[in-house]
């Protein structure tokens, strides 16, 4: 697996998928650049899903977040972008990505956006 950011979400099958579990994770680690400005963001970013048939590997989640470090992007559309993202790769039951936006120019921004399957 490459050690430089991708796009790629690589995946596993769930090795229990007749049961609801919750996968919880979180980086305080995430950057992207403000569009506007070009300065640099920093956010915890954190997703809770409940798997289905797949699960996201952890090595390909790390690079994916890695490739937003020089992208213009802003908070509202990179945190649906990336609950987008997660529900194409892996059609989870439901998920739910959060990012929280370190403080700039006095203000905090906390996104939260949720996906659940249809019934």
């Amino acid at each position: 697996m490459p050690s430089e950011p991708s796009r790629t979400l690589e995946t596993f099958p769930n090795p229990n998928p007749e049961r609801d579990y919750e996968i919880n994770i979180s980086t305080p680690e995430f950057t992207c650049v403000c569009p506007m400005t070009g300065q640099p963001d920093f956010a915890t970013i954190t997703i809770n899903y409940v798997p289905d048939q797949r699960c996201v590997e952890l090595k390909s989640l790390k690079l994916y977040f890695w490739s937003y470090r020089n992208e213009g992007a802003f908070h509202e559309k990179v945190t649906n972008t990336i609950l987008d993202d997660l529900v194409q790769a892996i059609a989870p039951r439901r998920a739910t990505v959060s990012g929280d936006f370190n403080v700039r120019g006095g203000l905090h921004t906390v996104v939260t956006a949720s996906y659940q399957k249809p019934a």
